[in-house]
């Protein structure tokens, strides 16, 4: 038989909405593929990156039925956390975690194929965990757990890499806050009350992120900071929100707590250029959950390549079959 051509053709959603999910936020969703296929839940990162339309592409629609949503304050959610009136009070890692409980339930799901990356994977484990009856398997791409040393890694250890960009990026903290946490200090400039504070900030950070991506060979230029203005905003205020809280996520609790994911077939994902997040966090992981197969790509960052994509397709194909 031969195979699919990849990616999959485009499945428009047959059904989309506004979910209510308390706190006075509306959480976007749509459904997509085969209404009676297997579920799958497609994770994204950031945090507050909002979920990539394209992702649906990477599943069979006559397969699964495939369920996109934009975690709270982003994407099509509401309210926006580009609006500095948003509370983000109601926005944590636990807040999350029951709005994809709530959204399963609303659509009458059993349980689910859970698949994302970078952000998107620290949040699929901290639902796995807490939910493990609910998930028939698990495909991560880009594996974090949001430990604190993984946050001090990429927005302080990198400078031995990136002196010259970690500079501007420190540059970029209040005066009196350069030698501490540069991560608080950023999250304290995002709340500002001038705009012009705000926004500078925002841009300032997501130079960084640019520069750390920026070595590999199919990062694309600019991508942090292409992003338009509203969406930029909510993706520098969410992930600084949530690195200055250390995702809310005790020291090592989810490798700790793995043995939560007996019985659930996973596939760990990484890339071995990765410096956003070395490897070291998935092979951490594999180690810790018997069932999960770790994937290494050699020509891979965080960004991906031919090699990691047709990996993703390969380990969702195994799902789908």
């Amino acid at each position: 038989m031969s195979q699919p051509k990849l990616p999959f053709p485009d499945s428009e959603p047959y059904a989309s909405g506004l979910l209510d999910v308390g706190d006075e936020n509306q959480m976007y969703w749509e459904t997509s593929g085969n209404p009676h296929g297997r579920p799958a839940l497609v994770v994204h990162g950031g945090p507050g990156a909002g979920g990539s339309r394209g992702a649906r592409r990477t599943f069979d629609p006559d397969v699964f039925r495939i369920v996109l949503f934009d975690q709270r304050g982003c994407g099509e959610s509401r309210p926006h956390a580009s609006h500095p009136s948003t509370d983000m009070a109601h926005n944590t890692t636990d807040h999350l975690i029951a709005d994809m409980e709530r959204l399963r339930e609303h659509l009458g799901i059993e349980r689910w194929l859970l698949y994302g990356g970078s952000w998107g994977s620290t949040l699929i484990l901290a639902y796995a965990e807490r939910h493990p009856e609910r998930v028939s398997g698990i495909v991560l791409v880009g594996v974090t757990m949001t430990r604190p040393q993984e946050i001090d890694w990429l927005y302080h250890g990198l400078r031995l890499l990136l002196p010259i960009e970690w500079e501007r990026f420190r540059n970029g903290a209040p005066t009196e806050d350069r030698d501490g946490n540069l991560v608080e200090a950023y999250r304290r400039l995002m709340e500002h009350d001038y705009p012009a504070v705000r926004e500078t900030a925002a841009r300032n950070w997501c130079a960084w992120e640019d520069a750390v991506i920026a070595h590999e060979t199919l990062g694309k230029p600019g991508q942090y900071t292409a992003q338009p203005d509203a969406a930029l905003m909510a993706f520098v205020r969410i992930c600084t929100h949530y690195f200055a809280h250390n995702g809310w996520l005790d020291h090592d609790r989810l490798l700790r707590n793995a043995h939560r994911l007996t019985g659930i077939p996973g596939v760990l994902i990484h890339g071995r250029l990765d410096l956003s997040a070395p490897l070291r966090t998935a092979w951490e992981l594999a180690r810790a959950w018997p069932e999960a197969e770790l994937r290494i790509i050699d020509d891979s960052g965080h960004t991906g390549s031919p090699a990691m994509r047709a990996a993703i397709f390969e380990s969702i194909d195994r799902f789908a079959r």
